[in-house]
């Protein structure tokens, strides 16, 4: 997954004027405690902090 896709899925879930200040707020333990804008500028792929995102907003398997 791209950063790009990450970004797409999550404006598809939280809206485009949400998704961003969500990434930047909710602290996840799935992350070590980071939120996934901190995780992402860290250097996780953007797949393994979309599967804790999924996880945290609680998104349909469809979506994962």
């Amino acid at each position: 997954m791209r950063h790009t896709e990450f970004w797409e899925r999550l404006e598809l879930a939280l809206g485009v004027g949400y998704a961003r200040s969500w990434a930047s707020l909710y602290v996840m333990a799935d992350l070590g405690g980071r939120t996934a804008q901190e995780a992402l500028d860290a250097g996780e792929s953007p797949k393994q902090v979309w599967r804790a995102v999924w996880a945290a907003l609680e998104l349909p398997a469809k979506d994962r």
